[in-house]
């Protein structure tokens, strides 16, 4: 029998009515109506039937600011946020961005396919000034029942998730709208606000880390004609992804709208001939001059379950890297990550928020030996002995020996089919009905050792 130390023998006489009592009311409250459970692991995508693993949500300051508060934001007074959306989705995803992102932002306009309130902002309709010719298009066949009747005119096929393709989703009603959204955003964004010196573009998909956008504006001229996003290239074409977030200056801004005001019949047809309306903006701005800043890994293309921290790429390393957008954020995502942004600023002493720091304050707990519906990821495949019939697949831990076996292998995960990947990057990934993941926590604790603290933040000033 285990005995207790004697300086505790005193407590037994008084802890021990106390502990029967205790296990009456738990045993009382067990065989009564049953709480409702508490889920620790947001669903960022959920699928049917997803069960997975309760982790902990990181916190890193216990202190929380008022929901009434706006912490400063120096410089935002002169910039004009202008998130893009549409139809199908604003009611969904706008909302979360007033009460989150947005709450603070005083200058802000949401552009749509059509106009209405939402969370007390109205929409702006982007076409409002579009030629009547341009109607007959039959890309506006979605924008022609709405403006017609409303919400109303709405099917079941218009919210019809289609796989995304190399060439978008050309299958999807919303999707074939949205490219001709991207000109005349910038016409609706001059009239609303010329004078700004910065015209930051977003999604309703897409995060935004305020205090790290400003100071890194504030190292740039707005008179001069910059062109800041993630770089993306169809053809010829260089452009800034859009649904990273990407930000024109005012001479830009300014230079562009002059030019396409001025040729408006060409760049429609420009835009019927392309699939994605990011790259004829690109394209335009390549006419007056204006050059893409090559801007990864400040603005990002996935979201920040997706973020290889550790790893390189366009020969940069995420992790002194200040993060500023990530995009394909769900609302369950933007409310979880603001609590830790909000809470991260709330210490005085955190100005800036690097990719290292969200990942070892906010990724890092999240991550798990191994998970049951979830994947990681990890993209290598290792090839199957052809030996071994179909029906002696390996084992999620015989996956998990083939990456300890690899030399920097990080993560591993196994398909529903019995196929075994691994990789080198360490992401906290989404949950997927099927799919079993697993991460050698050794080997990124190691790692993240290696990288150690970073002395200053590294900037793309060029």
């Amino acid at each position: 029998m285990l005995a207790l130390p004697a300086r505790y023998g005193r407590w037994v006489p008084i802890l021990a009515p106390i502990t029967l009592i205790l296990l009456f009311l738990h045993l009382n409250n067990s065989l009564g109506m049953q709480k409702a459970q508490v889920i620790l692991e947001p669903e960022l995508h959920p699928s049917p039937n997803n069960e997975t693993e309760s982790i902990p949500i990181p916190e890193t300051n216990t202190e929380k600011p008022t929901s009434e508060s706006c912490r400063p934001l120096p410089g935002i007074e002169n910039v004009l946020v202008i998130m893009k959306t549409g139809i199908t989705e604003a009611q969904d995803k706008v909302p979360v961005h007033l009460r989150t992102t947005l709450r603070c932002i005083p200058n802000k306009l949401i552009v749509s396919d059509f106009e209405e309130d939402i969370a007390g902002i109205r929409t702006h309709d982007v076409f409002r000034n579009i030629s009547e010719s341009l109607l007959t298009n039959a890309d506006f066949a979605l924008y022609n029942r709405a403006r017609a009747g409303g919400r109303d005119a709405l099917t079941q096929s218009d919210f019809t998730k289609v796989a995304n393709s190399a060439a978008g989703m050309s299958d999807n009603p919303g999707w074939k709208l949205d490219k001709w959204k991207f000109l005349p955003m910038i016409q609706e964004a001059r009239a609303y606000r010329p004078d700004m010196q910065w015209f930051i573009f977003l999604e309703a998909d897409t995060y935004t880390i305020w205090p790290n956008l400003l100071a890194w504006l504030d190292q740039f001229d707005s008179e001069e004609k910059l062109y800041l996003g993630n770089q993306m290239q169809i053809g010829e074409v260089i452009f800034a992804h859009g649904g990273s977030g990407f930000v024109l200056s005012h001479a830009a801004l300014h230079a562009v709208a002059d030019y396409h005001a001025g040729q408006v019949d060409r760049w429609n047809y420009l835009t019927e001939t392309q699939w994605a309306g990011d790259c004829v903006l690109g394209m335009a701005l390549g006419q007056v001059g204006v050059d893409l800043t090559w801007s990864w890994p400040h603005v990002t293309s996935q979201s920040v379950w997706e973020q290889d921290a550790l790893g390189e790429a366009f020969g940069k390393t995420q992790w002194c890297y200040p993060a500023l957008t990530f995009h394909h954020m769900t609302p369950a995502d933007i409310d979880l990550f603001y609590e830790f942004d909000r809470r991260w600023f709330a210490n005085e002493n955190n100005t800036i928020l690097l990719h290292s720091d969200i990942f070892r304050n906010f990724v890092h707990p999240m991550l798990t030996d191994q998970l049951e519906n979830w994947n990681n990821f990890a993209k290598d495949e290792v090839k199957r002995d052809p030996e071994i019939r179909p029906s002696e697949s390996k084992s999620i831990n015989d996956c998990a020996e083939q990456c300890a076996r690899t030399a920097g292998c990080l993560q591993y995960r196994m398909d529903p089919d019995g196929k075994c990947y691994t990789s080198e990057w360490a992401l906290r990934g989404l949950p997927t009905d099927g799919i079993r993941s697993g991460t050698m926590m050794w080997r990124v604790d190691a790692a993240v050792q290696r990288k150690g603290q970073c002395e200053t933040p590294n900037w793309v000033l060029e």
